[in-house]
């Protein structure tokens, strides 16, 4: 067994050679790459490279693994994947080993795909990425060139900057950036399309670690054939945009759901209904409320929401997803007071008070919920809406509690408040606030662009 294995390291080595001696130089040479963990990822990832034209090697400590990649047999199940490892293996692109020190030896960039298993508590299990970040790091202390190490493991925000790269750095000897590479590489391959998916992705996601392009670049050049331009983000943002897919792709699986057990019982069929949401791609499959924010309000969503939730309570057809949606609304509307709470100050001045801005609709306006609250808590209360009646004749939302507390200047409102909570944006805000002469606290709503004043202490409500 170990002399098979030793057989697998040396055809690596003699890959490398040759295509050593075929390009001119260093720079002319396509990228080599290892490949560490040959799990579904790891082994769909080392074929398409492979496909591409570039030089892989597999590791993973699992015998099998490597002895079916060494041999150009895919060790999982996955439609298409036999045929490309065996066109690798036809033309020597792909080699497997389970020894880390010849792996990064052999080539300049590596990509760590192994497992994050959950555990019992839902919080990940990282052993794996641990030690594979030790073998790496161990094996980076005697190479003297520029090594790149992607991870493509999925892990939670700040697993790169407090696991990965300090282990590393205390194995390797050396700093992340400036002696080696180092990004995070996302992936998004459905199983039994994995192919498929790599090829034709939704998107492709590069997290970059401080300032090295090196790596970034290097990343670019392995997917410059697909097609799509990479979205080059922080690397939290990075780790976390691939849990809010899934658990997006999970909420529509179980809105779904939801809602073909409330046709059923109506004896509705849910296909059509589905086809039709999902023909609108302008709101419903779009851009459209995809954006962090407030709460939702008036007339429709909130009154649309508790009649399905009724309907499917008196069918006995349980709506655990529409449910959460209306706690999940709630619960944004006291984070939001709770922010207000903190700064700890009696004038409140409230920008807009409708329940989305160019409207004058007041109807479960959830900043008309705010202002109430703050008034019931003795809060003295300051509104700017010019969309909202001050007097009984100019309009249908004339509210006598209200109409008191509205002012005709954005200016006036900041200048006689310690706390501004931004709900809506008009004309005039960012100068109002900018030139702010005394010490206030914006608490923002509505995603303004951030004050560059020192007398702003600036919040905002989920960013």
């Amino acid at each position: 067994m170990e002399l098979e294995l030793n057989s697998v390291r040396l055809a690596s080595k003699q890959k490398v050679a040759v295509l050593d001696n075929y390009y001119p130089s260093a720079e002319a040479r396509p990228y080599r790459v290892s490949v560490f963990g040959a799990g579904y990822v790891g082994c769909v990832f080392s074929a398409c490279l492979s496909k591409d034209g570039f030089a892989v090697v597999a590791v993973d400590p699992d015998r099998f693994k490597v002895e079916r990649l060494a041999g150009g047999l895919a060790p999982i199940v996955e439609p298409g994947l036999d045929e490309l490892l065996q066109h690798a293996h036809a033309n020597d692109l792909l080699s497997a080993t389970h020894c880390a020190v010849d792996a990064i030896n052999d080539t300049d960039i590596s990509f760590c795909c192994v497992g994050t298993p959950s555990q019992s508590d839902g919080t990940l299990n990282t052993d794996h990425v641990r030690q594979v970040c030790e073998d790496i790091g161990n094996a980076l202390r005697h190479k003297g060139d520029f090594h790149i190490i992607v991870m493509r493991s999925t892990i939670l925000p700040g697993t790169m900057e407090d696991l990965v790269i300090p282990t590393l750095e205390k194995a390797s000897g050396k700093i992340a950036g400036r002696d080696f590479g180092v990004a995070y590489y996302p992936e998004f391959l459905r199983e039994s399309t994995a192919i498929a998916d790599y090829y034709k992705p939704g998107a492709i996601v590069f997290g970059q670690y401080a300032d090295d392009t090196r790596s970034i670049d290097a990343l670019k050049t392995l997917v410059g054939h697909i097609g799509v331009t990479p979205h080059v983000i922080p690397m939290g943002c990075a780790e976390i945009v691939k849990y809010a897919s899934n658990c997006w792709h999970a909420v529509k699986i179980s809105f779904s759901n939801e809602i073909g057990n409330i046709c059923k019982a109506k004896n509705i069929d849910s296909h059509v209904v589905m086809d039709v949401l999902c023909s609108d791609t302008r709101l419903n499959i779009s851009r459209a409320y995809m954006k962090p924010g407030f709460a939702y309000g008036g007339s429709c969503l909130p009154k649309d929401l508790r009649a399905l939730t009724a309907l499917g309570r008196a069918m006995n057809v349980p709506t655990p997803v529409l449910d959460a949606a209306r706690l999940a609304n709630a619960v944004q509307i006291d984070h939001a007071r709770s922010l207000v709470d903190a700064a700890s100050h009696e004038t409140i001045g409230f920008i807009g008070v409708t329940f989305k801005a160019d409207t004058d609709d007041l109807r479960e306006s959830p900043l008309l919920e705010l202002v109430e609250g703050f008034l019931g808590k003795g809060k003295d209360v300051l509104i700017y809406d010019p969309h909202v009646a001050r007097d009984a004749s100019q309009g249908r939302n004339f509210l006598k509690h209200i109409a008191p507390l509205l002012h005709d200047s954005i200016k006036d409102v900041i200048a006689a408040s310690e706390v501004i909570v931004v709900g809506n944006t008009y004309p005039g805000l960012k100068d109002a606030i900018e030139t702010a002469g005394k010490p206030v606290t914006v608490i923002d709503l509505a995603r303004i662009e951030r004050p560059e004043n020192r007398n702003v202490i600036y919040h905002g409500l989920c960013w």
